[in-house]
């Protein structure tokens, strides 16, 4: 079991509970499409998969290890190491081209592998955009940077927020193509916030939470 979400527990500052004892689990390879109301704790619970918050209770296991243990050294390797991140927000570095936003996690985290990178950049089709900056680009276009820069780490779990949330439906569609496909090739696992029922569709499965709780 790569992911092991164990009763977490989450309150926000001031003691409203947001998390109410969240049980899931992932295995390597496999996607889950997590969906509910605003205000349910899909992000928040994202956000502590991915170790840029922490729990209040329960356990978080990835790959092994126990995120309760870790400090924020260990979190921050944590990230470089086998999470990766696609927000609904492109978050490009405007100052940077495509070749260059698409190295930018890998080459931070010293695990660069350019064949790699430029294997991405033909699956998403990006590469006669390579020279171009972010501003330039379709949000489509834009989010398929993003994708490339989250998987050129060859993370063991992505993680996606929304992440077709700014697109029309035709880009949507692409880019959910290419996130399921990229993920298949590279048999990462997939935990995907969306308010969409026909994208939680193509996953292969569903957990919604309601109340703080998964319904």
């Amino acid at each position: 079991m790569l992911l092991k979400i164990d009763d977490v527990r989450k309150s926000y500052p001031g003691g409203r509970p947001v998390l109410q004892g969240v049980t899931l689990n992932l295995d390597r390879g496999q996607t889950l499409a997590l969906t509910g109301e605003s205000g349910s704790g899909k992000s928040t619970l994202l956000n502590l998969v991915g170790a840029l918050d922490g729990f209040d209770g329960g356990e978080i296991t990835l790959d092994g290890t126990a995120l309760s243990g870790l400090d924020d050294p260990g979190r921050a390797t944590l990230r470089r190491e086998s999470v990766a991140l696609v927000f609904q927000q492109f978050n490009l570095i405007p100052s940077l081209t495509v070749a260059q936003n698409l190295a930018f996690h890998a080459r931070l985290a010293n695990r660069l592998d350019a064949e790699w990178v430029g294997h991405l950049a033909t699956r998403l089709g990006l590469s006669d955009l390579l020279d171009r900056y972010p501003e330039t680009l379709s949000g489509g276009q834009q989010q398929r940077v993003a994708i490339g820069r989250a998987m050129a780490t060859r993370p063991k779990l992505l993680l996606a927020d929304e992440p077709t949330g700014n697109l029309d439906e035709t880009a949507s569609a692409t880019v959910l193509d290419l996130m399921l496909s990229l993920i298949a090739e590279t048999k990462a696992a997939l935990l995907l916030v969306t308010h969409s029922q026909d994208i939680a569709g193509r996953l292969d499965h569903h957990a919604h939470l309601s109340g703080g709780r998964v319904a």
